[in-house]
């Protein structure tokens, strides 16, 4: 049996199946609002997220300084350096050479009293407090405490400038 479109009543033929300009100007803005709510909530996720992979990146370059010092019996040293809009840069070096680099996001800034920190083969170091911010003012900063004895701990707080 062929059917055929004459064979339809007069509103089935007449009746389009598609969007109307109204419809589709309708779901654009609501997409628009969704996307304007989510936003800033993204951006806030991606500058806590910098800052957790700043303190990781740290701590694990701390925590191979300490044990490198006691492997080669000799001071080690970790500098680091913000490197303003390029990646900041974390070195590990001994008596004779840099033989650890560590790389760490441009938006994110390491703050401390001194550049560099020494851990000494007798297992005890300098004690320091590192700052990590971001350049998102509003992300809350984390500290990395390293105690006389070498002690890394991490936590929450600090000020940034």
């Amino acid at each position: 049996m062929n059917a055929s479109t004459n064979n339809l009543p007069l509103t089935l033929r007449t009746t389009n199946s598609g969007f109307t300009l109204i419809e589709l100007m309708v779901t654009i803005a609501v997409l628009a609002i969704i996307v304007g709510i989510a936003a800033p909530s993204i951006s806030n996720q991606l500058a806590n997220q910098r800052v957790k992979s700043t303190t990781a990146t740290l701590v694990n370059a701390l925590k191979e300084a300490k044990v490198e010092s006691v492997i080669r019996r000799q001071e080690v040293e970790l500098s680091y350096d913000n490197n303003g809009s390029n990646t900041g840069k974390i070195e590990l070096e001994d008596d004779d050479s840099t033989f650890a680099n560590y790389g760490y996001d441009a938006k994110s800034t390491i703050n401390s009293d001194n550049n560099n920190i020494e851990f000494k083969p007798n297992k005890t170091a300098d004690a320091m407090t590192f700052t990590i911010c971001d350049d998102n003012k509003s992300i809350s900063p984390r500290q990395i405490l390293v105690s006389a004895i070498g002690v890394i701990t991490i936590q929450s707080g600090g000020t940034c400038s």
